[in-house]
């Protein structure tokens, strides 16, 4: 399928791109399909949260949608990542730095981009945006888009499979920082626990920085040493939501044999950790791909709606990744526990 939009192509050499990223983060610049004959090219760029590609997390998510998009839609791309404890002030010069090259679409992923978006988005009105993870699920402009998840409810969903499963009676609970956002992951996490296996034990949760840091998101290090700290605890369940840090916090939680639970992709495919996936229970699915996908799609065929976009256990915005097996014997426990939360007969805390 391809996919045409009503809008001129602006050429920008592959040099010129180059100079002016290297102010913002390293870009890379893709084209999608062919050359669309007549038709128009969509250009989308997309400024990436702190770890960028390769996080093997939130950001390959959000890469993943657009990779997607590149292949079925007549789609010219680049990226760029953002940089460990820089100001707003250097995502908004990014944000502008693809608008201002004529990018019809341009992509703030993580919530750290939502004011930026806010502010760009009024100087290009004729520029559509999206916030991926919009804090508050707030946005404003007739060209800004808010991606939600209701993380709470997958999180859920995986504390009941690690209380099921766990045999200590002990599970944990890995932040990468200690923000509201990595807050809902929790307290989903811990109810979903409390839920299926009453008596639990869920230990506090453990935050790897304080913001205005964020290398909790990024340095697989942190999570090695806090997943250590866990399983001295008797903790044989460890669900991690740290991003690139979660790494250090599988491959620590599959050395000792127990089991780690992945977040927003599905961890047991990811070559990072690939060593260590039959340790790996399940993972919670944040449909980043999805949502970045769903709006390069609707710019380019006219449906785009500004406000805000709730993905949910509903219409399968979040949920648990199947993949090896692993939770084969409780599914039906689990998507029993889905049922009641769609139906709204389970109230899943967000703090």
């Amino acid at each position: 399928m391809r996919l045409g939009v009503k809008s001129t192509l602006v050429a920008v050499t592959g040099a010129a791109l180059m100079l002016g990223a290297s102010a913002c983060g390293g870009a890379k610049t893709t084209s999608g399909g062919d050359d669309g004959g007549d038709k128009k090219t969509i250009k989308v760029g997309l400024a990436f949260d702190i770890g960028g590609r390769g996080d093997q997390s939130f950001n390959d998510s959000a890469a993943a949608g657009l990779d997607k998009a590149k292949a079925d839609f007549n789609v010219q791309t680049e990226d760029i990542s953002a940089k460990p404890d820089e100001p707003d002030a250097d995502k908004e010069a990014r944000l502008k730095l693809l608008a201002g090259k004529g990018y019809q679409v341009v992509i703030g992923v993580g919530f750290a981009y939502t004011n930026a978006v806010n502010k760009v988005a009024k100087d290009y009105p004729n520029t559509k945006f999206l916030v991926v993870d919009a804090d508050q699920c707030k946005v404003e402009g007739a060209n800004v888009l808010g991606a939600c998840f209701a993380e709470a409810q997958g999180s859920y969903l995986v504390g009941a499979a690690a209380a099921l499963k766990s045999k200590t009676g002990t599970v944990g609970f890995i932040g990468g920082v200690n923000v509201p956002l990595i807050h809902k992951f929790y307290a989903g996490y811990k109810a979903g626990a409390e839920k299926a296996k009453p008596g639990i034990k869920v230990l506090p949760a453990k935050y790897l920085t304080q913001p205005p840091n964020f290398e909790g998101f990024q340095n697989p290090a942190l999570g090695t040493e806090a997943a250590k700290g866990q399983l001295d605890q008797n903790a044989d369940v460890i669900y991690h939501a740290a991003g690139g840090a979660g790494i250090g916090v599988i491959k620590t939680v599959a050395a000792a044999k127990k089991w780690a639970i992945g977040v927003d992709s599905d961890q047991y495919n990811q070559p990072a950790v690939a060593e260590a996936k039959e340790q790996i229970l399940t993972s919670m699915l944040k449909r980043v791909d999805v949502a970045v996908y769903d709006f390069i799609k609707s710019v380019g065929d006219g449906t785009f709606k500004s406000g805000t976009k709730q993905f949910d256990l509903s219409n399968d915005g979040v949920g648990y990744a199947p993949t090896g097996g692993k939770v084969d014997d409780i599914k039906t426990q689990l998507d029993d526990l889905k049922k009641q939360i769609v139906d709204g007969k389970i109230q899943v805390p967000a703090k």
